[in-house]
């Protein structure tokens, strides 16, 4: 699916953001040989992240068997195999950031057996045993609905499950690629069921074209199959050949829909322009203890 015949929109004032000085993160991340989200996908938050010692690492490589039409990361049907010293590496990484809460997150890997779920865990271990007072999040692909491959995700109990649904009903069909909607809603509901004292994470992105209601909807979908925690965030075009940009959805609506999440139950919402599944990932998880202390 190509895009690029679109011109791509100015940004509004209020998608301006400063530059923050550079920080060991990018230093680290090299040394070791390892990926982050915040640079395979054009990350908006990514200076300031890595100023507070802060990134997503992606785990599995850098290139991802599917071509969604928002997503900035590599495109590959046949990527190399998982490198087997990667878990160490992220170990490492964390160690030497000093790093107390994490997000692992990963490329979707439809061309192995488990969807790297295994690798996944691997990860997760080498992690803990390296770093025992961290706590952890992941952000999943769908695994293409495995059951099994969700269950050794969850078995290996992070303190967050995260996985996105990305757009609303409607757009899905045109923004992923071979993900659906409903799908993305049973693997949340899935990994509900697996951790019941864990926290249960989603989020979408808006600016595509979806309406009010349709976000509304999308909302009270998330509420009922028990996600704790929702993002919602502005949608940004990394590059021209990506899906452009339809809106720039304007702060005070983010308000709106960040009290009508409250409204529906959703423990915390978090609804801003700048906002990413992993942006500020650890306040999150400290507000979410904090209210169930």
């Amino acid at each position: 699916m190509k895009f690029d015949s679109t011109p791509r929109r100015k940004l509004p004032p209020w998608l301006t953001k400063p530059l923050f000085s550079s920080s060991i993160v990018a230093s680290v991340i090299e040394k070791e040989g390892l990926h982050t989200v915040c640079q395979e996908a054009y990350c908006p938050n990514q200076s300031e992240c890595y100023s507070k010692k802060v990134a997503t690492f992606l785990v599995l490589g850098s290139a991802c068997t599917r071509s969604c039409a928002f997503c900035a990361i590599a495109h590959e049907e046949h990527p190399p195999p998982p490198d087997p010293e990667e878990p160490e590496k992220v170990a490492r990484a964390i160690k030497t950031l000093g790093l107390q809460h994490v997000v692992i997150t990963m490329v979707t890997r439809d061309d192995l057996p488990d969807g790297g779920a295994g690798h996944l865990v691997e990860c997760m271990k080498a992690a803990r045993a390296m770093n025992p007072s961290m706590s952890l999040e992941l952000l999943t692909s769908d695994f293409q609905g495995d059951k099994n491959a969700l269950e050794t995700v969850c078995k290996a109990n992070p303190e967050i499950f995260n996985h996105n649904l990305e757009t609303v009903e409607r757009l899905s069909p045109q923004i992923r690629h071979t993900a659906s909607y409903r799908r993305s809603l049973e693997v949340l509901s899935y990994a509900r069921s697996l951790l019941p004292q864990g926290f249960i994470k989603s989020g979408i992105m808006v600016g595509l074209g979806e309406t009010d209601e349709e976000v509304l909807r999308t909302l009270r979908d998330l509420k009922a199959v028990g996600s704790d925690i929702v993002t919602i965030g502005q949608y940004l075009q990394p590059h021209p050949k990506k899906i452009p940009v339809r809106e720039f959805i304007k702060p005070e609506t983010f308000e709106r829909w960040q009290e009508a999440g409250r409204a529906y139950g959703i423990r915390y919402i978090f609804a801003a322009p700048f906002v990413r599944s992993s942006y500020n990932a650890h306040h999150i998880l400290k507000a979410m203890t904090h209210a169930v202390q």
